[in-house]
Formats: structure tokens, sequence, C-alpha cells
């Protein structure tokens, strides 16, 4: 939650610790970074600056809080101010006319074109996770034809048993196949649940320490698409292993070489 008040309590060794607060009102969280904002009168943030200049105190200049208190506390500039609109259509020629006030240097900053700057920077980041996370997809799925192969000498004669009771080499390709997909699907399921169960146990502890909010919901189209396509990996995977089964159980008959 974020904090509401002229009063704030600072902590010992911060730069403004000569000139503590108390918290008056606490608001209900937003699960947006305001939550982790605390908010005071411009009258505060005047008197935390008596004795400071261009962003630092000035040297044998120090004064105590209630001398701070009994000075005039009248604001004399406002660093920013976040205005709201009515109608989006005024949004360009209100930032223009800001632009072009004389009696003031000012700028007007619309934070959602920020925002997307911003994006554009951090998305290269975004896209750098994306393809580790395909490449350990990758690593993961060569793991699962890497150990399949490895157990088919120790099942040639459970194959060659199963030659025996009828099953034609494409049934043994299909089962071979169908035992990569669930064990795909398997390990689809147990990493859905246990991100929904780190996101149940920490949404607390992150939502405190970062002022970020996690929350419990259905995946979206793009998640389907990228479960989907982990399955479908791990089925085409497996057909690797299920085209050798194949082919040894071709080869072997009744007398598997083990």
């Amino acid at each position: 939650a974020h904090y509401l008040g002229t009063h704030l309590t600072v902590l010992p060794g911060n730069d403004h610790a000569d000139k503590p607060f108390s918290i008056v009102g606490i608001l209900e969280p937003t699960g947006t970074p305001v939550d982790r904002s605390v908010h005071i009168l411009l009258e505060g943030m005047q008197a935390i600056h008596f004795d400071w200049m261009a962003g630092a105190p000035l040297p044998g200049r120090a004064m105590s809080a209630d001398a701070a208190g009994r000075e005039d506390l009248t604001p004399t500039s406002v660093t920013a101010v976040l205005v709201g609109l009515k109608g989006r259509a005024r949004v360009f020629s209100v930032q223009r006319w800001i632009a072009q006030y004389s009696k003031e240097p000012l700028m007007g900053v619309l934070p959602g074109v920020a925002l997307d700057e911003l994006w554009v920077l951090i998305g290269a980041g975004e896209r750098a996770l994306l393809i580790m996370s395909v490449l350990v997809a990758i690593v993961s799925l060569a793991g699962l034809v890497a150990t399949t192969l490895a157990g088919l000498n120790e099942r040639r004669r459970e194959l060659s048993v199963l030659r025996a009771l009828g099953a034609s080499p494409r049934k043994i390709m299909a089962l071979l196949a169908i035992e990569g997909g669930l064990v795909t699907a398997c390990g689809v399921v147990l990493g859905a649940l246990l991100c929904a169960a780190a996101i149940a146990g920490l949404r607390g502890w992150i939502q405190l320490r970062f002022g970020i909010t996690l929350s419990l919901r259905a995946p979206s189209p793009a998640e389907w698409t990228v479960l989907a396509a982990a399955l479908a990996g791990g089925w085409l995977a497996s057909l690797v292993p299920g085209l050798r089964a194949y082919n040894m159980s071709l080869s072997d008959g009744l007398t598997p070489k083990v």
C-alpha cells in the first residue's frame, strides 16, 4: 500500500533523517508501482529542503525540524504535475500548448508514449529471455530423445514379445510416440502447477517487496499456443525413437540381439 499524509518516518542514515515524519494513513493497494510511493504535502517537501541546494545539503546550514516548521512553507516551485484530461482528442493540443508556453520553460510528456519507448528498450531483454526459453525447450526435447533411445536396447526383448503377440511395427512406433507425448504432457502439466503454486505462495511477498501484484488466471491464447507447441514438439521428438523401434522390430523378429 502507498502512504498518505505529511508525516513519514525516515530511517536514520537517510538524506533527510534530521526531519522525521510519521505515517498518518495507508491507502488501498492498486497493484502498481504507486504502492511503493510515499505521498506528502508540498509544504513537507519544502521543509526538508530548507538547508539543501542543487540536490545536496549545505555545509553548516543544518536546520532542525522544529526550526523548519516555523518557516514559511509556501511552495516556491513544482517540478512535475500529473494532468488528466476528459477527452483524448485534446491530448496533443494540450501538449503543444504546454510546449509553447512562453512564461515558463515547460515540457509535456505523454506517459503512454514514454512507456512505449521504454518498452522498446527493454523489449530486447524480453526477446532474449524468449530465445533462452526456446533453447531450454529444445535441450529438454533432445534429452527426451536421448533417454528414450538409450533405453531401447534394454527394451528390444519387450518389443519382440509385442511383435510375437501380433503388434505390427507401426503399432510399436505409435506406442513409443505416445509414450514420448505423455511424458511431455506430464512435464507441461507439472510446470503449470508449479507456476501456479509459486504465484500463490509468493504473490504476497512480491507485492510487499516490489509493489507488483500477481494473480492466478487462465492461460491467454498466446500461452495456450506455447503449450500446444511444447506438446507438439514432444510428440515429434518422440518419433525419432519410434522410428528406431520400428526398424529394430523389423530386423530383430523374435531373436533380438541383446
